[in-house]
């Protein structure tokens, strides 16, 4: 009997012992959005004390992993992922105020972007990754710096050991990150091939994991050896058997099945536990279903929990993970910068850079950092800087490094519209960048169609000398023929006989004020022709009126845009203050039309001061928003009535407003606004509801001898609204609305369009 307890207590100690020394490993697999479950699995496995001695991940699981590594918690990990900013990392916006208005361009009617490379033997090489990563890649470099640092670049030394998964495509073999930048190692890993532009690791292009290891429980047992495996997997094959029928429209996702579907559950041994959160209705793109994922892999962890605690015997308390957590943590040193180095720019471009980072004035804090950081990105020639930090023990202090990858100096715009009226037109704009001791961007835009015309050439010179500020001389040719605007759906055509040419020559000087906004000190000269009837109907024997305007134009204009979109915006505002000097000569040719029959000339000089502000606050799926304009100026009257009213500034409210002649929407001083209501139907597509007045300080009317003259009358008031479905697509806004305004000639219209409906600003306007 004696025999027999003695036993038993060996046996019970055994097990003890055993169980003291268990290690457990815990493998996160890949799965763009939905390895956010792995979050929830780590809350549970610490809340119930099983310990993690090592973690293994590949992409999104790497991330995870690479977190926890390096010292957060798993609440903080959910804590950041939860975030708004962590939301524009991943759509690649910049962090909430470090949205630079400054290097903004006008907006066009491009909706494609082709980036192209010339080398020195002029050979064309295409950048053809599609995801923005400029925000993610400084949020990696940030907050794993300190922690990169304490375990000086050792992933053994890191709060848990650890081991992240990714891809060498040119040798097809996998790739295991034991040491380095652990920020390089984590974006890495979650590199997918055409979504993401790859990074140098070691020398090498690497790419997300999951391409050969998507589930590294090898990894983890060939480096660890631990005792017990837990094996979180988010990914599963989506298709048994082959989709037939389906395959055509499944093809364009072909690369995301080849990820998901690497991981096998049979890699976990029996020893270990296989645990797969429950994730159906979920996709690779639901980041913003954060919370949800989170709570699927903590309740699937909970369920497994009583086999989890059959097979790891040992307890780790919270307190203690905690206090080893504090530990390791205390150890970070702040994040003070002492060099800035450069990888792949000369000299020359370094000083540029510099300015960007307190002309070279060091050391640099962190805030310092991310404000150059930012700054210099937000322009898009910079948009293949890929950031990161060193430390330097020797002066205790870290080197933020920029390094230059695979460069786009062209880039090719295509865009344009096709609508339901005769306004369709086709866009293409040419980019080229020339970077040296300045930043110079030579632009082309082309736009045509019956409607419209228009040709630009645009160089705009950043220089970095005496602060930040640019030049950039422009040539704008515009031409609006409003005879060709006819509606093809409802509306009968009543033809509004006005071409219209449009030029301007001059030089824009652009400096920035704060982050948000910029003022520009701008001077044209401008070529204007007007050719016109002044009868109701047109014959074809008519001679129609020419009116030229020669002139200048200098003003100065402030303000700034922070929209989400370049058109049927929901969210963010926008702001312009102008102030404008014209100094014009009108020249007016008489047709057969004019009851004027000698042309004449007669010199104008007037000055105007113009503001703009659109705003939209978001309720949900909700936003409601504003639009307020006015303009007030001394601008005579010219010749006669029609040459007066089409030269007046008028209110653009509604995407057609442009393309019509609307003599109750222009005075020389008016005030209008509007609201405008946004209701969100599903991801894309918007059901928009605007309503609008214009209130003319001066209404212009025709008198008599086709003359024109001003009149007040409190009592005048134009209304203008719109209704209408808009789904933002790849190709620009699907839209289809009925159009109401407060003019006899054009009072009612319904249009539809595919594409941006948007031209160059006018000289005069």
């Amino acid at each position: 009997m004696r025999v027999l307890q003695a036993i038993i207590a060996v046996l019970i100690w055994t097990q003890g012992a055993l169980g003291q020394q268990q290690r457990v490993a815990l493998v996160m697999s890949g799965g763009a959005a939905k390895g956010i479950a792995h979050i929830g699995v780590l809350k549970a496995l610490e809340e119930n004390e099983i310990p993690v001695d090592y973690v293994v991940g590949t992409s999104m699981g790497g991330i995870v992993a690479g977190c926890y590594a390096a010292g957060m918690s798993p609440s903080q990990i959910e804590d950041i992922v939860l975030s708004e900013d962590f939301l524009n990392w991943v759509n690649g916006r910049p962090e909430r105020g470090h949205n630079y208005y400054f290097h903004r361009d006008d907006d066009n009617a491009s909706f494609l972007k082709l980036n192209l490379s010339f080398d020195s033997l002029f050979n064309v090489q295409f950048n053809s990754a599609i995801a923005k990563d400029l925000s993610l890649n400084f949020a990696l470099a940030e907050k794993l710096a300190q922690p990169s640092a304490v375990a000086n670049n050792n992933f053994d030394s890191l709060f848990v050991p650890l081991r992240v998964v990714a891809a060498d495509v040119f040798t097809q073999t996998e790739v295991v990150l034991r040491s380095g930048v652990l920020s390089d190692a984590l974006r890495a890993t979650q590199t997918v091939p055409f979504f993401y532009a790859p990074i140098r690791v070691d020398g090498k292009y690497l790419f997300d994991g999951g391409v050969y290891n998507n589930f590294p429980v090898d990894v983890a047992e060939r480096d660890f050896r631990p005792d017990v495996v837990i094996g979180s997997n988010v990914s599963s094959k989506l298709y048994r058997e082959y989709p037939y029928g389906k395959d055509d429209a499944l093809i364009s996702r072909a690369l995301l099945y080849m990820l998901l579907d690497k991981s096998d559950p049979g890699r976990v041994p029996a020893t270990g536990v296989y645990i797969q959160p429950s994730l159906d209705g979920y996709t690779a793109f639901d980041f913003a279903k954060a919370r949800a994922l989170i709570d699927s892999g903590y309740r699937q962890t909970l369920r497994q929990m009583d086999e989890i605690k059959s097979k790891v015997q040992r307890r780790v308390s919270c307190d203690e993970v905690a206090g080893l957590r504090n530990r390791f943590n205390n150890r970070m040193k702040p994040l003070e910068v002492g060099e800035v180095q450069y990888d792949g720019f000369n000299l020359n471009q370094q000083r540029f850079i510099n300015r960007f980072f307190r002309d070279g004035k060091r050391p640099l804090y962190y805030r310092d950092v991310k404000t150059g950081y930012y700054n210099l990105v937000t322009n898009p020639y910079f948009h293949n800087v890929y950031p990161s930090f060193g430390y330097d023990t020797a002066r205790q202090q870290y080197r933020f490094k920029l390094a230059r990858r695979p460069q786009n100096n062209f880039q090719i715009d295509f865009g344009g519209v096709i609508a339901s009226r005769g306004i369709s037109n086709i866009f293409l704009g040419l980019n080229y960048y020339n970077f040296n001791r300045a930043l110079t961007h030579f632009q082309a835009n082309f736009s045509t169609g019956s409607f419209y015309k228009s040709a630009s050439v645009i160089a705009r010179m950043d220089i970095p000398n005496f602060g930040q500020f640019y030049l950039q001389p422009e040539a704008v040719f515009n031409n609006w023929d409003f005879l060709e605007g006819r509606d093809l759906v409802v509306r009968k055509f009543e033809p509004t006989v006005l071409d219209r040419i449009d030029r301007r020559l001059g030089m824009r000087i652009g400096i920035p004020t704060g982050k948000q906004l910029k003022t520009e000190v701008y001077g044209f000269y401008v070529s204007n022709t007007d050719e016109f009837t002044d009868a109701q109907v047109l014959s074809s024997t008519d001679v129609l009126d020419v009116l030229r305007l020669r002139g200048f134009r200098t003003g100065v204009s402030f303000g700034t845009s922070q929209l989400n979109r370049k058109q049927y915006p929901s969210r963010g505002r926008a702001f312009q203050l102008s102030l404008d000097w014209f100094d014009m000569t009108e020249f007016f040719e008489p047709g057969n039309t004019s009851v004027e029959n000698v042309p004449s000339q007669v010199a104008h000089q007037w000055g105007r001061i113009g503001f703009t502000a659109e705003q939209y606050f978001s309720l949900g799926a909700y936003s409601t928003g504003y639009l307020l304009q006015g303009i007030f100026s001394n601008q005579p009257v010219f010749t006669n009535y029609t040459g007066t009213i089409i030269n007046a500034p008028g209110f653009y409210p509604i995407q057609d407003s442009r393309t019509l002649l609307l003599q109750n929407f222009r005075s020389f001083n008016f005030v209008a606004g509007g609201w405008r209501n946004v209701f969100s139907l599903a991801k894309s597509l918007d059901f928009r509801l605007e309503a609008y007045l214009f209130k003319p300080i001066e209404s212009i009317v025709k008198a008599d001898n086709q003359w024109s003259s001003l009149i007040s009358d409190v009592n005048e008031v134009y209304f203008a609204g719109t209704a209408g479905l808009v789904m933002h697509s790849t190709v620009g806004p699907i839209s289809l609305s009925v159009n109401y305004y407060d003019d006899s000639e054009n009072p009612l219209g319904v249009l539809l369009h595919v594409g941006f409906l948007l031209f160059n600003k006018a000289a005069m306007e």
